[in-house]
């Protein structure tokens, strides 16, 4: 799962963009210090893969740290446009059911990811954070494609580059092409799924994380989901977002 090679330049492999609105983040020639698009910022230079080290704090300051940053698989490579924090005693958490089969990567190291099938058919990725034990991560919500857009579409099985593509933890799984067999897998090692160095959002927008009403109350509301201000690569709803 896990053959090394040495990063490449971010390459846009998708068709040309012939529309207006919210499409496929392009960016201009590069630029010395990066460039943004469609609130998005870009970088000039092949980008880093993340150490270890990046993944060992609590989830929720790990949470909007990955915002800006990019996840690659082959030739796949997307942007992190939102996320969503779990904590320990969070009772919206999957380590609140303690170690199983299941849920055993949650409390692996920080940096691993950790797969799950939500209602049997969305494959969700998590990052996980913190230290051995401690039950945490980070769901990767949405993201914006970067390149392989050809392969995304495929994997999707749908023709787009407006936001539908991506916006939802489900979309984003299934556009890496990962299956639970990736649960565990060291995200700062060389080749498989990788997550790369990436520029910082100027702004942020938090909010309540969605679709935890099973959670108790001062769960569902604390502001626990973070996102990149001023893009359309987030998913609904965006009306309980709002500016850090």
């Amino acid at each position: 799962m896990t053959v090394g090679r040495s990063p490449a330049r971010f390459k846009r492999t998708a068709r040309r963009n012939r529309r207006n609105g919210d499409s496929i983040p392009r960016p201009p020639p590069a630029a010395s210090e990066g460039c943004s698009v469609d609130g998005l910022r870009l970088p000039s230079e092949p980008a880093a893969i993340l150490p270890k080290d990046f993944f060992l704090v609590d989830s929720l300051e790990l949470a909007p740290r990955l915002l800006g940053k990019f996840l690659r698989r082959d030739e796949v490579v997307l942007q992190i446009t939102e996320v969503e924090a779990y904590r320990p005693n969070d009772s919206a958490c999957h380590g609140r059911f303690g170690i199983t089969s299941r849920t055993a990567p949650v409390f692996g190291p920080g940096g691993h990811a950790y797969v799950y099938l939500c209602y049997g058919l969305h494959t969700m990725l998590n990052v996980v954070a913190d230290k051995e034990g401690v039950g945490a991560a980070v769901l990767i919500r949405s993201c914006a494609p970067i390149s392989g857009l050809g392969t995304i579409e495929e994997r999707r099985g749908q023709k787009a580059e407006k936001p539908v593509l991506l916006t939802g933890p489900g979309k984003v799984g299934q556009a890496l092409g990962i299956t639970t067999a990736w649960s565990n897998h060291p995200l700062y090692t060389p080749g498989g799924l990788e997550v790369l160095d990436g520029p910082a959002p100027e702004k942020i927008l938090v909010g309540p994380r969605v679709g935890i009403q099973y959670a108790l109350p001062e769960h569902i509301t604390a502001p626990w989901r973070f996102a990149i201000a001023g893009t359309p690569w987030i998913s609904a709803p965006k009306n309980t977002l709002h500016p850090a």
